[in-house]
């Protein structure tokens, strides 16, 4: 062999090496890249709020309420002062959050409808138990299941990719709730509402699915499940990167900055985004002050990436760890964007004449690391313990709901439907499609107790009365727990209580045969430790864990 075609052989080898390296280092940038060259990202530029849908009323004409539903995204339970401690030992206040329950009703034991996010937002929109309609998962991009498998998950149990289960998996933009489904946006402007959303969607990127094509006259937000809260290299942004966790890593590799208005081009907001979404509720309230309205506010605070304005990360020195701070930051933004509907209500005159319902789509999340967001309660996001479904849960109706309310009542994300269908006045639906109730019924003490079940694949729960069973097929495992004397899970008395055992599986039987296939299905199981976040320690040995299908 000559020298020159052994300089060639090697140069090729020397590329091919390279680009494998390369690929190695930066594939997990590819899906973000190819989002941005398929739909590039606009500059920013001001919508316009209340053009069309429900006429305005004459002066003084009767009315029905409006109605406006806050979702916070992964917020735990103990992130308030008025359901925990608040974050950082109460480091952050929350009073305008924490004034929706005191000036209404708090239900002391409010649940999502799922233990993640896009299973919950589907039990809201459509009244119902998700798993009735085939929404049982979380929609992800294969590539993001993939990038969980590749990075290798958290501690020494690994997940599960099931590649055989990708060809059955349509795009994730057809990943959402099917159209046959009747949306509470559909329901309120059947009533004469105009309907507007903001913020986080997470039910559909297809034509079909999209808000503007579920019964929203006006959506301005993101319909995949996360964003940016600003560019990453801003000056007025403070950052905390978890280098442990391999959805972080994903995020910040691909989640762009950027929102739509009624099905445009994506565009750049012009501030950070809690604060953006929080200034266009209150112009959207303000062009809609004439008419009666339904607004969907969906923030995707606390959500990774964690991110938070410089201005309110400097003004909280008192907390030293640097992720914990960002995060404190975080929900001060939130709890202030809350402030502004509240006092954009009050200066529009609307107060009175508005329902308010507040509310986490599941529990605090177990991979930013931080230990005490759902204290006191065990488990976390992606577990049904009640850590991972223990929301916040109040509801302000002045002249209807006693201010100072508090009930032991179990509300669920689906009752939200019934209650707001109730108060517009809107057509009722047939008998048996609803599964939730008005939660003024619960408020009152006059709604039969009820049976509430959640179901991520093999992994299945039901709470019936004082008893909570849950059932794991990965690893299997059955906990069963007297919620009245031993309200976060601690002593599994599965073995001493057979009888009951049975007893609630049959109920969970009996619930499986009335869901619906999946819609698409789950192609990846991890682990999810119960009783420690993850945060790059090693787990202790013997540690309880759940491997959640999605």
């Amino acid at each position: 062999m000559n020298r020159k075609l052994i300089w060639t052989v090697g140069s090729v080898a020397v590329v091919v090496v390279a680009a494998v390296v390369a690929f190695q280092h930066f594939w997990i940038y590819i899906p973000g890249v190819i989002g941005r060259l398929k739909d590039p990202i606009q500059p920013y530029h001001e919508v316009t709020w209340g053009s069309g849908g429900a006429p305005a009323l004459a002066p003084g004409a009767a009315r029905q309420p409006n109605v406006i539903v806050i979702v916070a995204d992964d917020l735990g339970i103990n992130d308030l002062q008025s359901t925990g401690e608040g974050v950082a030992n109460g480091a952050v206040p929350t009073p305008y959050i924490d004034s929706i329950g005191r000036d209404g009703v708090t239900f002391a034991n409010g649940y999502a409808g799922n233990a993640t996010c896009s299973p919950s937002r589907a039990a809201m929109m459509t009244g119902r138990y998700p798993t009735r309609f085939g929404f049982e998962f979380t929609s992800v991009p294969v590539s993001f299941a993939r990038n969980i498998q590749r990075l290798g998950g958290h501690g020494p149990v690994k997940p599960i990719f099931y590649e055989d289960r990708v060809a059955a998996m349509p795009p994730v933009e057809d990943l959402g709730v099917p159209a046959s489904e009747v949306t509470l946006a559909e329901t309120m402007k059947s009533a004469g509402y105009r309907t507007l959303h903001i913020g986080k969607w997470h039910l559909g990127e297809a034509k079909g699915l999209r808000p503007e094509d579920q019964g929203f006259d006006d959506s301005l937000g993101f319909l995949i499940g996360g964003g940016m809260f600003m560019e990453a290299n801003d000056p007025n942004v403070v950052n905390s990167k978890q280098d442990f966790d391999p959805i972080d890593k994903f995020l910040w590799a691909n989640l762009p900055w950027s929102v739509r208005f009624n099905g445009s081009k994506p565009f750049h907001p012009d501030r950070y985004l809690t604060d953006y979404f929080g200034d266009e509720a209150v112009r959207a309230i303000g062009a809609n002050k004439d008419r009666p309205f339904f607004m969907y506010l969906a923030f995707n605070a606390p959500h990774t990436p964690l991110q938070a304005l410089k201005s309110d990360y400097d003004a909280l020195p008192q907390i030293k760890d640097h992720r914990l701070r960002v995060y404190a930051a975080m929900i001060k933004a939130l709890d202030r964007n809350v402030g502004k509907v509240l006092a954009e209500l009050e200066a529009q005159g609307l107060s009175d004449d508005t329902i308010i319902i507040f509310t986490s789509d599941n529990g605090g999340a177990n991979y930013i690391g931080l230990p005490d967001i759902n204290k006191p309660y065990r488990g976390f996001k992606a577990t049904f313990f009640e850590g991972g479904v223990r929301v916040p849960f109040f509801v302000k109706w002045p002249g209807q709901i006693q201010p100072g309310t508090t009930t032991p009542a179990r509300a669920m994300h689906f009752d939200i439907f019934a209650t707001a269908a109730a108060a517009g006045h809107a057509p009722a639906a047939k008998p048996g499609v609803l599964d939730g109730v008005n939660l003024l019924t619960l408020a009152s003490g006059k709604a039969p107790e009820r049976p509430l079940f959640f179901r991520s694949g093999h992994y299945r729960v039901v709470i019936n009365g004082d008893w909570k069973l849950q059932l794991s097929e990965r690893p299997k495992k059955t906990w069963l727990f007297n919620l009245k004397s031993d309200p976060t899970e601690q002593a599994n008395v599965a073995a001493a209580n057979p009888a009951v055992v049975a007893q609630l599986t049959a109920m969970l039987d009996a619930q499986d045969r009335r869901a619906a296939r999946p819609i698409w299905p789950a192609l990846i199981e991890g682990p999810i430790w119960i009783d420690k976040p993850v945060d790059g320690k090693p787990m202790p040995k013997g540690a309880e864990y759940v491997m959640w299908a999605n």
